[in-house]
């Protein structure tokens, strides 16, 4: 087969004087015929060109099958009078929502359940295999069951474009109930008293816009009451409920600025006046999140915000007088506080410092800390499942790059007051088990910082089997992730598919590029916006140096990212073609000033926060232009192999980005593939065995590439 070559059909495109004719801006007619013939195939050549790699990719997929548990059930979290879990069972695609009663209301230590046994009055209440039977695709986006037990609700988006349908059970009586309310975002919750369900919707560009209060037993959503919308573009809107189930929270916020608007919670469905009070009124630039806390009897509201504070500051107010505020922790560069959740007796934070999440206790009187101390030079740790007011224990989440997730719980000594420095009992109750022959001390991880082009030390984390030797002893092969968008941060996280990497003597590296949280706030502000370009001259600096110190070389050297980390790999496609020999993009966001200038598409406009407003400001424009990857792909360059994916009901990153991009590549020369998933989302493919086959598929291509075809 050659592969498939898209008519040029230009468009011109016209801003601020300048004109661009983009060839293949015809493949956005989604419902076209002949664009659907043209994914096909592509589909069709991406299956012929690497059918060779079938039998490698068979053996990694069996590898990674190999290394989990498949019939398993997760640590049992206590809810009123029930223990709720998770099972999975072998075979089957999606998980198992059950749940188990309690022995006793101090019953707070979780059982140990076997997976092939029965457990004493195990209930199951969804089993998502049954709901996705038929469909291709299933994603569950809320699952809630009301505190007293005798309620559920559910989800379910069946296409991939995160639009769901929420329907409700009664728990009792095993009776699936009227409601079926479509349409909705994620996210939908129970009121306390059960009898209501909060939720929200998008508009047309698909920005969640819109509150809603549903009363349980109503078929549909023709008589819900809308409790809060908001009109402006750049906001996205949530709701919920406070631990303490004292107040409904509604939150409005773009990537620089939020809104928090609280109602009572007990009286909200019964009082049709109820209008949300707001806490802070929006000011831009200022972002800010409210936590309910009851200390004395009396309603306080913490305030975690960045008003003067780069790396936020947290205060408090009482209630009623919510800008008349104390600081609780003031502001300290270089901590970047994240968040904070209230529990009856004390409050949990979570925080940054030297590029690592960090958790600590928060004493309500003293405002102390206390931090949870973990060994490992390099782990994630954070705040797992905790729905109780007044639990006697923490939960928390903890992973490396060699250590399995696992979740702890930790315990204070009785009588010890909290945040006076005394140390907590830190109990591990699960970690994931790896089946066959995995031993953590086999594979070493580690931190070093390369030197950007301004001076700037970009930490890259490393993780490698130590049986090839240590990273530098000579040239090995060397997969390099990266992000750098959004202050999200890349943190270290155990991967069992990465496991058929390391065992093949691949290092597996994340560059922390600008752009990320992993460095605190300013870490972000210096790369987007204006200073956008940092997040791919700091990959290419990251990508010189480990070739420069010896661990790798151009040839042995593969790059990774997805989404916005796909924007990253188009970028140093271009800027740096020959210091990679492949590069993995994944539903990358490749033609991104297109998609920017256009605020009909699906979240164009909250993005502008992100990357400038180039419809409006020239300058901006300019600059987008100058790194954009479908713009710039270069004549007579030698362009890595490359290897795209995307999915054709994707509503972040739409499939034409990289249907574009590698068209472009190919007038150009480039040996460039690329894979459309006809049903998923932006997450790829549904179900466990289906990912599972999916990166089995990536990494076969990779391995490939690195010339490890061969464990």
């Amino acid at each position: 087969m050659t592969a498939p070559r898209p008519d040029r059909r230009p468009q011109p495109r016209t801003h601020h004087g300048d004109t661009f004719d983009d060839p293949y801006e015809w493949l956005r007619e989604k419902e076209s015929p002949e664009v659907i013939a043209h994914l096909e195939a592509e589909n069709a050549y991406t299956d012929e060109a690497l059918a060779h790699l079938e039998p490698l990719r068979e053996k990694v997929f069996q590898e990674i099958k190999g290394r989990v548990r498949e019939t398993d059930l997760s640590l049992p979290s206590r809810r009123g009078d029930w223990w709720y879990y998770g099972r999975t069972v072998a075979g089957k695609q999606y998980g198992i929502q059950c749940r188990a009663p309690i022995a006793g209301p101090d019953d707070w230590t979780p059982p140990i359940l076997a997976p092939d046994t029965e457990v004493p009055g195990e209930q199951i209440l969804l089993d998502a295999n049954a709901e996705a039977d038929g469909h291709e695709f299933f994603s569950l986006g809320s699952f809630d069951v009301t505190k007293d037990g005798t309620r559920m609700l559910w989800a379910v988006d069946v296409a991939g474009d995160e639009r769901y349908t929420i329907r409700v059970k009664d728990l009792v009586t095993g009776e699936r109930l009227p409601d079926v309310l479509e349409g909705t975002s994620s996210g939908a919750h129970f009121l306390p008293s059960g009898t209501h369900i909060v939720y929200t919707t998008v508009d047309d560009a698909w920005r969640p816009d819109r509150a809603w209060l549903h009363e349980v037993g109503a078929a549909g959503r023709a008589d819900d009451r809308e409790i809060y919308r908001d009109d402006d573009e750049h906001f996205w809107v949530g709701a919920g409920v406070t631990r303490s189930e004292r107040f409904l929270i509604v939150e409005s916020g773009s990537s620089i600025t939020s809104e928090v608007a609280l109602l009572d919670a007990t009286t909200v469905a019964s009082d049709p006046e109820a209008r949300p009070e707001v806490v802070w009124p929006r000011r831009e630039g200022v972002e800010y999140g409210v936590e309910h806390a009851v200390i004395d009897g009396e309603d306080w509201l913490y305030i975690l915000h960045n008003d003067g504070a780069l790396d936020f500051e947290l205060v408090r107010a009482r209630a009623g007088s919510p800008t008349d505020t104390e600081v609780v922790l003031a502001h300290q560069p270089g901590r970047r506080l994240i968040d904070i959740d209230c529990f009856r007796d004390f409050a949990v934070v979570e925080y940054r410092r030297e590029g690592l999440p960090r958790v600590a206790l928060l004493d309500y009187r003293t405002h102390a800390l206390t931090e949870v101390v973990f060994e490992e030079p390099l782990f994630s740790a954070g705040v797992s499942s905790n729905p109780e007011w007044s639990p006697p224990v923490l939960r928390l989440g903890y992973g490396s790059f060699t250590t399995p997730g696992s979740v702890f719980e930790y315990v204070l000594p009785a009588g010890a007051a909290i945040g006076l420095g005394a140390a907590g009992e830190l109990i591990l109750r699960r970690q994931v088990e790896v089946l066959g022959d995995y031993d953590p001390a086999d594979y070493g991880q580690a931190r070093l910082w390369a030197p950007a082009a301004d001076g700037t030390r970009i930490p890259v984390s490393l993780v490698w089997k130590r049986s090839f030797g240590e990273p530098g002893d000579a040239p090995r092969p060397v997969h390099l992730y990266g992000y750098g968008s959004y202050e999200h941060s890349i943190d270290p996280g155990f991967s069992v598919a990465r496991l058929s990497s390391l065992d093949r003597g691949v290092i597996f590296a994340v560059a922390h590029v600008r752009g990320g949280g992993e460095m605190g706030r300013q870490w972000y502000e210096d790369g987007k916006l204006g200073h956008k370009k940092n997040s791919f001259t700091d990959f290419v600096d990251v990508a010189r140096h480990l070739v420069d110190k010896g661990y790798t070389t151009p040839d042995r050297l593969v790059a990774e990212g997805g989404s916005a980390g796909g924007l990253l790999m188009g970028a140093v496609a271009n800027l740096a073609p020959d210091l990679f020999a492949g590069i993995l993009a994944d539903v990358p966001f490749v033609d991104a000033l297109t998609t920017i200038l256009d605020p009909s598409l699906p979240l164009t406009v909250i993005e502008w926060d992100e990357w400038g407003d180039p419809l409006h400001d020239a300058d901006v424009y300019e600059y987008m232009k100058s790194y954009t990857p479908y713009e710039n792909v270069r004549e007579g360059v030698e362009y890595p192999r490359i290897l795209a994916m995307t999915s054709l009901n994707d509503t972040r990153v739409l499939y034409l980005e990289p249907a574009k991009w590698v068209a472009r590549l190919r007038d150009v020369g480039a040996d460039a593939l690329f894979k459309c998933e006809m049903v998923a989302g932006h997450g790829g493919v549904s179900g466990r065995y289906n990912s599972w086959r999916e990166r089995a598929f990536q990494l076969a291509w990779l391995f490939e590439v690195l010339g490890v075809t061969d464990a």
